[in-house]
């Protein structure tokens, strides 16, 4: 061997030994809030001089571990006063870091997480945070705060029309949102069929929306994830807050159990229009109520516990003969384990119900239907050191599903019980996700979901010749219900049928340099539940139903690819993506499909595919008086529904049609102003074409009868939709000094009064024999006032 390559030799090895005999330590422990112990979500703990951090769990907890030495740690956190700190890493070491909320930043709007630099360079995109402050201050219908109409101002979010529940995501049906409140599934996210949502901005602490680039610990919808976590509740003193707005009223009570180890939270909401309608001598009915509720246990610094539960009813009744009752409940209890100070794990058992009543006593029957899952998760995450983290976990859920039961309401009624045949089935995931630092400005984020669903035995189900539920008559081209040849009677213990799916996740960040970024990702998904509507906005009388034998699950491949910048900064900020969504067995009906007490849906239903890709821009001011943000999406969405024989003619003869949440345009600007430390002001405005829909292309007589007919489905639209909304916020000065604080919030919503259209029919004039089109509007201009007080 030669000298120099003897030289080369003893220089790599002695340097691969200094390199490995450098000590390297943990810093770990969680950021809460000083005056409530509250955990915070999304604390940036940085170290510049290394040019690395971590951000806090949705615990608080953090860990990072780096060489032996002397560093200024960065605590950074939008709203409150930055901690700067110099540890000495000579050994691992455990630090809670408590944070002070900034006065003068108690009214920044907090729309994603992009106010730190880092956030450029984390693979994570297509994300949207909202905190509760800002939820509070956007104007909506009837003054109430509300968390669904808040998401619909952010990019690539569209509303499923006015009045209607659940809100559409990149072209992507309602259905397809997995949403979530502490962990637990909800499967219907409005109040009074869309005027409000379900969830309490007072007791909300932190909310985010996944577009695209979905964590692999997700699963079981295609579009989108909501995930939302209710506050702790404050462990120090006791605390109330609400507000009394023109048809609702809420409160919210927390305090200590146990002084800065255990605490309770309670909050309640409930609307009172009915009883103005009552005093009027009006015998109809509409109001809600719900109830949030959470208890937290400090074990010690290795062991937490939380019990937390939802619970939510509407009732709309027309006097006593009708009676529509509907909600969520949920419970929770969870237990945070600290393995070491890089393994962090979290246990849940989760238990969720859906419930759908009528009262009909005019024809002497009640019919009632739901959905119950239960759900066991173990996640953990492992803090390798400051460049990877792991994520890995299990959750099995089995699901009970009641199509419907109808009962005789009183001895005199002719009605039957009977009971449409319930269904099960179990879903078991298994997934692992990685944080990886490649370099300085490469980071990748990227894993791996297994899922396993099982279409679980029941009492009877229906066996047709080759298959076929659906017959296609080639001579007239008209779908119809198959006929069952024999109806089979599997056990509870047989498998109808079993999927199996995996479902691999990519992101990645490339940072041009410490203000602009491009990133990439790729997210493949799978949904194993359908819910049956075929209307255009999904009513509480919808019901789901599993995957099975005739009915496939939803296949989801999603490409993005955005560029991301940060200007003087963080002042202002800009986002812009780029998306392309293909979707296998997206389910469609025939034409005159009843889906109400149906008992062989299978029968009605054509498996198709669908698409939808676009263009988001959103341009934000983050700091100082005026803030706000635009968000322009320009996308398309379209479904097809081949024959499945090349006799059969499919739906729209095999050719793409649009999905009735097709939205090519949608504009939304929501700016908010503090004049002093007395007024401040918002305004939002919001732009969207009409949803498509069907209109008569002809009609014809029959038997004196003058029928309509339709063209191809979903070829005309709707107008478009726009409005305006403004809202003033008083707070009283002599606030300052005083424990209990109040404020006065005065609102309109749609300023100048715009006739938004829900529908469009059309109808003879009984005058003038002529054909005529009928606007159905729900809202034109509406004020409203607020008081929200604390103490």
């Amino acid at each position: 061997m030669s000298l120099r390559k003897s030289v080369l030799l003893l220089f790599f090895t002695t340097s691969f030994f200094l390199a490995t005999a450098q000590q390297k330590y943990t810093l770990s422990g969680t950021v809460s809030e000083a005056s409530s112990n509250e955990t915070l979500i999304g604390v940036t703990i940085a170290v510049p001089e290394l040019k690395t951090g971590v951000t806090t769990n949705e615990y608080g907890f953090y860990s990072i571990t780096l060489p032996e030495g002397t560093y200024k740690i960065l605590i950074d956190y939008l709203g409150f006063k930055n901690v700067v700190q110099e540890i000495s890493l000579i050994e691992n070491q455990r630090i809670n870091f408590q944070l002070v909320e900034e006065a003068e930043q108690l009214q920044e709007v907090v729309v994603t997480e992009d106010a730190e630099k880092m956030d450029v360079r984390t693979p994570q995109m297509s994300v949207n945070v909202l905190s509760a402050a800002t939820i509070k201050k956007i104007p909506v219908i009837l003054g109430e705060a509300d968390v669904i109409k808040s998401i619909l101002l952010l990019p690539g979010v569209t509303s499923a029309g006015e009045g209607a529940s659940g809100f559409n995501v990149r072209g992507g049906a309602v259905d397809q949102n997995l949403i979530l409140l502490d962990e637990a599934i909800i499967f219907n996210s409005s109040h009074l069929f869309g005027f409000f949502s379900v969830f309490n901005p007072d007791a909300i602490k932190d909310i985010k929306l996944y577009k695209g680039g979905i964590p692999a610990r997700y699963g079981g919808r295609v579009s989108s994830v909501l995930d939302i976590y209710q506050k702790e509740g404050n462990s120090k003193e006791f605390h109330a807050n609400g507000g009394i707005g023109v048809v609702a009223s809420r409160l919210l009570l927390e305090g200590p159990l146990v002084k800065d180890k255990a605490a309770f939270l309670i909050g309640g909401r409930s609307s009172y229009a009915h009883l103005f309608l009552k005093a009027a001598g009006e015998e109809n009915t509409a109001y809600f109520y719900d109830l949030n509720a959470k208890l937290n246990y400090n074990i010690n610094d290795r062991n937490s516990i939380y019990l937390s539960g939802y619970f939510g009813r509407d009732v709309f009744g027309i006097s006593e003969s009708f009676v529509n009752t509907y909600g969520n409940a949920t419970g929770n209890f969870r237990w945070n384990h600290l393995f070491s100070d890089k393994l962090f794990s979290n246990l849940s058992l989760i238990y969720s119900d859906y419930f759908y009543g009528l009262e009909l006593d005019f024809v002497g029957f009640n019919w009632n239907s739901g959905i119950q899952n239960f759900n066991v998760k173990y996640d953990l995450k492992h803090y390798l050191n400051d460049k990877l983290q792991v994520n890995y976990g299990i959750n099995n859920v089995y699901y009970q599903f009641n199509p419907g039961k109808i009962e005789p309401s009183n001895s005199e009624s002719g009605i039957i019980e009977d009971q449409l045949i319930q269904k099960y089935a179990n879903e078991f995931a298994a997934y692992i996700d990685v944080e990886h630092d490649i370099t300085p400005n490469l980071s990748l984020g990227y894993g791996l979901r297994y899922s396993n669903f099982i279409r679980l035995g029941q009492d009877e189900i229906n066996v047709y010749e080759d298959d076929n539920p659906v017959f296609f008559d080639p001579l007239s081209l008209v779908y119809s219900e198959g006929t069952p040849v024999e109806i089979a009677n599997p056990g509870r213990n047989e498998s109808l049928a079993t999927f199996n799916n995996l479902e691999p996740r990519i992101s990645l960040s490339y940072a041009i340099n410490d203000n602009s970024s491009i990133k990439a990702s790729y997210t493949r998904l799978a949904q194993y539940l359908h819910l049956l509507s075929n209307t255009s906005s999904p009513t509480p009388l919808d019901v789901w139903t599993p995957s099975g034998p005739f009915t496939k699950p939803q296949l989801l491949d999603q490409y993005a690819l955005g560029f991301f910048k940060n200007i003087k900064n963080g002042e202002y900020s800009f986002e812009s993506e780029v998306f392309y969504k293909d979707i296998q067995n997206r389910i469609d009906y025939i034409d005159g499909a009843n889906l109400i007490a149906n008992d062989a849906i299978e029968q009605v239903i054509l498996n198709g595919k669908a698409r939808a890709y676009g263009l988001e821009f959103l341009l934000r001011k983050n700091t100082g008086k005026f803030q706000g943000w635009l968000a322009y999406t320009l996308s398309k969405s379209e479904q097809q529904t081949p024959g499945r024989t090349p006799l059969e003619t499919g739906i729209n003869f095999g050719e793409w049609y649009n999905t009735p949440y097709d939205k090519p345009h949608d504009l939304s600007l929501y700016g908010s102003y503090d004049l002093n430390d007395k007024w401040s002001f918002n305004t939002n405005f919001v732009f969207q074409t009409g949803q498509p829909t069907n209109y008569p292309v002809g009609q014809f007589e029959f038997q004196g009868l003058v029928v309509p007919f339709y063209g191809a489905r979903n070829t005309e639209r709707l107008p478009a939709y726009h409005r305006v909304d403004i809202a003033a916020t008083l707070t009283p000065r002599k606030n300052k000094g005083r424990n209990f604080k109040g404020e006065w919030v005065f609102s309109v919503y749609n300023v100048y009064n715009r006739r938004n259209a829900a529908s469009i029919n059309f109808r003879r004039n009984q005058d003038t024999g002529s054909n005529e089109a009928i606007r159905t509007s729900i809202f034109g201009v509406v004020p409203a006032v607020t008081y929200n007080f604390k103490f």
